[in-house]
């Protein structure tokens, strides 16, 4: 199907998951929206982000998307389920796949799990994977500066390394050998946390199980983009268009020329 396949974030993080799209999806169009005048959702009520996670939907639809991914864990924890009565096209989000993910690697079922507030808080994670296995253990931490450093672009700064440091310190209690970076930020931060944790913790990256999610649903849905088409990637915000492209060209295989900004109260 020659449509365009829809991604929404908060801000930049979704492009990790546009990152990973573009490279296993190559065929197919994107239209990505990044609520860069409202991030961050994670510390957000599940009321407040229900209701920018509709507006972006409808934004998205006059756009004629064959497909919705929720590129952010907040939205997809608390949002999901409203988008799909909602909306008359498939929902892919991030946090089923990467516990999938998560529960296939872990050897001693001990997973770690970091996110936002609001991800940790709505405790999804934990839903899936003891719905996947009840016998693991579930270990949740709240990361909430970890959105800010990777918004200013701070991916190996010392200031990042002891954040990164407190955060996991206690962790290490608890003998984790899977962890989940359950905020699509959290990727552009895989180097200092994969140090912190050592060699013996595997790393999930929802972004890149979410792309794997989306190729398979498009092939069962028999939605897949027709060979040889033409291929289009097109990218608004809410607002800092210029901050934005400097940002997304620091992270996808692409370069993005152009941004447009969207006045997503509006919808």
């Amino acid at each position: 199907m020659n449509a365009p396949i829809g991604i929404f974030d908060s801000g930049v993080g979704g492009l990790t998951v546009a990152k990973e799209i573009m490279r296993q999806l190559p065929g197919e169009s994107l239209v990505y929206f990044g609520d860069t005048a409202r991030v961050p959702y994670g510390t957000k009520s599940k009321a407040t982000v229900c209701k920018y996670s509709r507006q972006i939907a409808r934004f998205l639809q006059t756009r004629k998307v064959k497909a919705i991914v929720i590129a952010c864990n907040t939205a997809s924890a608390l949002a999901r389920e409203e988008l799909e009565e909602m909306v008359d096209v498939p929902i892919v989000d991030v946090v089923r796949p990467g516990a999938k993910m998560a529960a296939e690697t872990t050897r001693n079922k001990k997973i770690g799990v970091l996110g936002t507030r609001s991800t940790i808080k709505s405790g999804i994670y934990e839903r899936y994977l003891h719905q996947i296995d009840a016998e693991i253990t579930v270990v949740s931490k709240a990361c909430p500066l970890f959105v800010p450093l990777v918004e200013e672009g701070l991916f190996e700064d010392r200031i990042t390394e002891d954040v990164v440091g407190r955060y996991l310190h206690d962790m290490k209690e608890y003998e984790i050998d899977s962890l989940v970076l359950g905020c699509t930020h959290y990727p552009l931060l895989r180097g200092v946390i994969g140090r912190e944790t050592g060699d013996g913790v595997r790393l999930v990256n929802p972004a890149y199980e979410t792309a794997k999610s989306l190729k398979e649903m498009l092939k069962e849905k028999e939605l897949l983009a027709p060979a040889g088409g033409e291929v289009t990637h097109d990218f608004f915000v809410s607002d800092g268009a210029d901050e934005f492209i400097s940002f997304a060209n620091s992270v996808l295989p692409r370069r993005v020329e152009n941004t447009s900004l969207v006045d997503i109260e509006a919808y």
